[in-house]
């Protein structure tokens, strides 16, 4: 289909460009940005006065509970969340039901995805069988079924040669591996943030420095095999200032940050609030700081919105009962749009951060908006004010803790290869 997006703002973080122009799109490609060829007709033409058009958002970290049991919400439900907030491309995390650690379950998500048709899905295969840690899965035969990287989810490898094995195999199959850093004995059975509020409440914590030394040694690891890593939601300054300084040795290490670590704290736990439970935990308010200037000077390069839905059966149960987890996804773009708002970084380095830093985290093609590119485009209200109700989302999962925030910045279309997804 061929269309025009007349008198829009576009901005693209992979050139720069950020002019009010116009821009033709034909055969799920962007043929023109600026003025358009006399002969180009279109079947539909949007009005794009006052919007801005960016390239469609990376979600390095979504659960879409497919295969599951669907109480929780399923690849449908989740998926139409993600275009709502511009996303058009996600990650699936491998610790579904079963666990993504064989080709069939591979199989089963391709094939439930490209029958819906919404954005990109692309799978991750779990680095061990079970994600447990103890025997490496049929990496290959994964590949070959379709995940373009290894992912651990939320559980650490304890062994360190099986590591060590696991990242020299990924390295020679030429896929990235994304990884939870955390010394799973110092973590425990941590609930949230080890403080002195995790002491009032009598809730087990999991301390900083779990996660400071499980990045640390990770990044050892790694550097034997030479395989690319990314930490996609780190939580405290001393991990980010980790892979800061492998990053300047020139070793292939990343990193990003869930959106909920750079605009909540433990403080937000308050009493038992089950919809603030997330691993890693929140924490404290100077690693929040930290996290949105390590955000500014270039240390993280990604921010993602760690979806993870749970039903509303989870209500009734205790704070240590409770998975973790937290279902934003279709918040996204205007979550992130607050640290705008406050200054912490420009509109510009926010884009980038969701759409070309978590791509090239993931060993995909960072979208662009340049001519020749694939038409994946987010195009959203920059002024539009609303209140978040957690009840109204396409996603099934409530546990969200932005009830009755105001945000700014509302998705109003999402196109992927050129084709109208999601319409507000």
């Amino acid at each position: 289909m061929h269309r025009i997006i007349r008198n829009i703002r576009v901005m693209d973080p992979g050139d720069g460009f950020d002019a009010v122009t116009d821009l033709a799109i034909a055969d799920g490609r962007i043929v023109a940005r600026g003025p358009l060829p006399a002969d180009f007709q279109a079947e539909e033409v949007l009005d794009g006065t006052g919007l801005i058009a960016c390239p469609g958002f990376v979600e390095t970290s979504f659960q879409g509970h497919t295969p599951g049991h669907g109480r929780d919400g399923d690849l449908a439900s989740e998926l139409r969340a993600a275009v709502a907030g511009g996303v058009t491309q996600v990650l699936l995390r491998p610790d579904t039901l079963p666990v993504a650690d064989t080709p069939a379950v591979l199989q089963e998500q391709r094939a439930v995805a490209g029958h819906l048709a919404l954005a990109r899905v692309h799978l991750a295969g779990a680095l061990t069988t079970q994600l447990q840690g103890v025997a490496l899965t049929e990496m290959a035969g994964l590949m070959e079924s379709g995940a373009i990287v290894f992912s651990q989810a939320k559980k650490p490898v304890a062994s360190a040669a099986l590591l060590r094995l696991a990242l020299s195999y990924a390295a020679d199959l030429g896929r990235p591996v994304l990884l939870h850093g955390e010394e799973p004995e110092l973590a425990a059975h941590g609930v949230m943030h080890e403080g002195r509020l995790s002491i009032r409440l009598g809730l087990i914590g999991r301390p900083v420095a779990a996660e400071q030394i499980g990045v640390q040694r990770d990044i050892a690891i790694a550097a034997l095999s030479g395989c690319p890593i990314h930490f996609p939601h780190l939580s405290t300054a001393a991990a980010v200032a980790e892979v800061a300084a492998a990053r300047q040795r020139g070793e292939p290490v990343s990193c990003g940050v869930s959106i909920h670590h750079l605009l909540l704290t433990e403080q937000d736990v308050g009493f038992f609030n089950l919809h603030a439970k997330i691993l890693p935990p929140l924490r404290t308010a100077a690693d929040r700081d930290a996290l949105r200037h390590a955000l500014a000077a270039g240390a993280i390069t990604a921010i993602s919105s760690d979806h993870c839905p749970w039903g509303v059966d989870r209500e009734g149960m205790t704070f240590i009962q409770a998975p973790f987890g937290i279902a934003a996804v279709e918040w996204l773009l205007p979550l992130a749009l607050r640290l705008v708002e406050e200054g912490v970084v420009n509109l510009m380095t926010i884009l980038r951060l969701l759409s070309i830093g978590p791509a090239q985290a993931l060993g995909l093609t960072p979208p662009s908006l340049a001519v020749g590119a694939t038409a994946d485009l987010c195009i959203f209200d920059p002024e539009s004010r609303f209140m978040v109700e957690p009840t109204q989302g396409w996603s099934r999962g409530r546990n969200l803790p932005y009830g009755q925030w105001e945000l700014r910045g509302q998705v109003r279309f999402t196109l992927v290869a050129g084709r109208v997804i999601f319409r507000s």
